[in-house]
């Protein structure tokens, strides 16, 4: 960084650094310093009546208050926030006193991390703290951190703006309470799903990122090249196609989290890498999935909320199973008083035309039926709700419906009024495979660039014989925002995609 871009504060930062080095004390030391506790586990421990307790805690300062001889300062470690007490004499026993006067007073700064040594006690005005023996520079920050500071019942320096959030999510996890804990329920909310699939056999396995044919979804792919192969790959919309040839193979049960990527549009509900997970479970039905998929999530909701029940907005959700189950077809009787069954592709549009939803030359009758449900009536469904028995037009991989050859045996489980999964009785016949990719072909040479690629190999496999499957997707990221009531997929993102930041 040019000297000349600096602040005042980090001027004076950078100056501190080198009078800690000129005292001989190494600012970044390469020494372990060894925690052996926590703070909120040191505040929960804690008794009046035990014996003394020797505790060493490390993180950073976030506040202090010094008092000549004496100091308060506030440290914040990987679980939360306490109280350090440091008195001069304590912390420098000998004649030289410059570790105090001179390190800490002067040289130490609001997000430095320190490493302390010394007992529990509770202070005269009642809080838990350290009463520091000794005390360790672990790093020092060159940079401020944005410490709210309150005036006249007024926040300054609040870092809350979204896009600095998400482009420094480092510094929002630091100073900004509650954010670490949506990532902490993230990362339960896997162990919990891992649980319910482990317990039941079901392997974790991983299939390929970069793809021949980007397939298993409608969706437009991000393309790169391959040097040495000198050959065109995708970067993976879906894992289906791969996760299904190992249940050709001969696994029972196969799952994978999975990053995907689609070269789409950004907004509060998408981001274009994002992450779900995808079940291959052989000889089982949708019928069987729907079970299985809502004895699932009321099973994370209890691991990670300890309740059923979870707050949306102004709504309360309750993900206790079983859930209500409604066709397509009646959902879009039910929302518009039309009953669109039977009817071919130019009725369809009358109808678009009929109730105001948009349309292009490009739809065939799924995509025009899709935009039936999704204009007027997938945000009528708020609790968890299962859709089922698709169009086979709208889904390429699923198998017809036993009893009506025009629909598939697909559901998605609507919540909040929004897909959050999507499951089938998975298409096991490699002839009807191949018609439906050779229908696809024809949608993308009508002009629809999310029309599915034909997988050869893929064809092939099925040729060699897959059992009766059922195979269910789940957006991570979306039952992410659900679990910790945000509102915004940038939210739950540790790091969200950005637009290029602007150069000053």
């Amino acid at each position: 960084m040019n000297a000349l871009n600096l602040s005042e504060q980090e001027i004076f930062r950078r100056q501190s650094l080198d009078e800690i080095r000129k005292k001989g004390i190494e600012p970044y030391p390469a020494k372990e310093f060894l925690v052996t506790a926590y703070s909120v586990d040191i505040k929960n421990e804690f008794k009046e009546d035990a014996p003394r307790k020797e505790v060493a805690v490390a993180g950073r300062i976030m506040s202090r208050r010094i008092m000549g001889k004496a100091s308060f300062v506030e440290l914040q470690d990987a679980v939360g926030r306490i109280q350090l007490y440091i008195s001069r004499d304590d912390l420098c026993p000998t004649e030289d006193k410059d570790l105090y006067n001179v390190i800490f007073k002067k040289l130490l700064d609001i997000g430095d991390f320190i490493g302390v040594e010394g007992y529990v006690f509770r202070t005269q005005m009642g809080e838990i703290s350290i009463h520091v023996s000794r005390l360790t520079v672990l790093s020092k920050s060159l940079r401020p951190l944005p410490i709210v500071k309150y005036k006249d019942g007024v926040a300054y320096d609040a870092f809350e703006d979204p896009e600095m959030r998400y482009r420094q999510r480092y510094v929002d996890l630091i100073v900004n309470d509650g954010i670490k804990d949506i990532f902490l329920k993230r990362t339960r909310i896997f162990n919990s799903m891992r649980s319910f699939f482990n317990e039941r056999g079901y392997i974790e396995v991983d299939t390929p990122v970069l793809q021949g044919i980007p397939g298993g979804a409608s969706a437009r792919p991000f393309i790169t090249h391959h040097n040495a192969l000198d050959m065109p790959l995708y970067l993976r919309i879906a894992n289906e196609l791969y996760l299904k040839r190992l249940i050709v193979g001969g696994f029972e049960g196969v799952y994978e989290f999975s990053r995907n990527f689609r070269n789409e549009g950004m907004d509060r509900m998408h981001n274009p890498e994002f992450t779900c997970l995808e079940i291959y479970v052989a000889y089982k039905d949708y019928n069987w999935m729907m079970r299985f998929t809502e004895q699932m999530l009321e099973k994370i909701c209890l691991d990670v909320l300890g309740t059923t029940e979870i707050q949306a907005g102004e709504q309360t959700l309750s993900f206790k199973a079983p859930y209500r189950r409604v066709t397509m077809i009646d959902a879009i009787k039910e929302h518009t008083g039309i009953d669109i069954a039977g009817m071919n592709e130019d009725q369809l549009r009358e109808v678009c035309k009929q109730l105001n939803v948009e349309q292009d030359q490009t739809m065939g009758k799924g995509k025009l039926i899709d935009e039936l449900f999704g204009e007027k009536c997938e945000n009528k469904y708020i609790q968890p709700t299962f859709i089922t028995d698709y169009p086979k037009e709208m889904s390429p991989l699923c198998k017809r419906h036993r009893e009506n050859p025009e629909l598939t045996e697909r559901f998605e489980l609507m919540v909040n009024g929004k897909e959050l999964a999507n499951a089938y009785s998975e298409l096991n016949d490699p002839i009807d495979q191949r018609e439906r990719f050779e229908e696809q072909l024809k949608l993308s040479e009508k002009g629809d660039d999310e029309a599915m690629f034909i997988d050869q190999d893929f064809l092939r496999a099925l040729e060699y014989g897959m059992p009766p499957t059922s195979g269910m997707g789940i957006g991570i990221d979306r039952l992410v925002m659900l679990l910790t009531g945000q509102t915004s997929i940038q939210e739950v993102l540790l790091f969200p995609q950005m637009r290029p930041e602007k150069q000053i």
